[in-house]
C-alpha cells in the first residue's frame, strides 16, 4: 500500500470548487488549503505506484488546477526492503570487533563539530 501527499495549485477563486470535485472524488482525500494562496492538500492511495500516478493524473485534470505536486509518500513495499536491509546487517562495523587491528589504525571519517558543545 502506498499513500502520498499532493498540494494542488489554482487560482484562489476557484479553490472551493476544486475541494468540491475532491470531496465527491473517489480518487484523493481533501485534507485542507490556503484559500488565500490557491493551494490545497489532499492524499491519494494505491496498491502501487502505477495506480498513485493514474489518480495524480485525473487530479491534474480537474478543471483550473495548475499544477499537483506529490510532496511525502509511504510505500509499505519498499519500508519492509528497508527493515530487512537492517535487520540482516551489523549494528556494528566489523572493523570495529576486529581485535587483530589497533585502535590507532582505525580512521574516523565522521564530524562531530558543532553535534556537542
Amino acid at each position: 500500500m502506498n499513500i502520498s501527499s499532493i498540494v494542488i495549485q489554482t487560482k484562489p477563486l476557484h479553490v472551493k470548487e476544486i475541494i468540491a470535485i475532491c470531496e465527491a472524488s473517489d480518487f484523493c482525500d481533501y485534507h485542507f488549503c490556503d484559500e488565500e494562496k490557491g493551494k490545497i492538500v489532499v492524499t491519494i492511495e494505491g496498491e502501487n505506484i502505477d495506480e498513485e500516478m493514474a489518480k495524480m493524473k485525473k487530479i491534474e485534470k480537474i478543471p483550473h488546477v495548475i499544477c499537483a505536486d506529490m510532496m511525502m509518500a509511504y510505500s509499505e513495499d519498499e519500508l519492509d526492503c528497508e527493515r530487512a536491509k537492517l535487520e540482516q546487517s551489523d549494528v556494528v562495523p566489523s572493523v570495529l570487533n576486529d581485535e587483530t587491528i589497533a585502535l590507532k589504525d582505525i580512521v574516523y571519517k565522521g564530524d562531530l563539530k558543532k553535534k556537542i558543545n
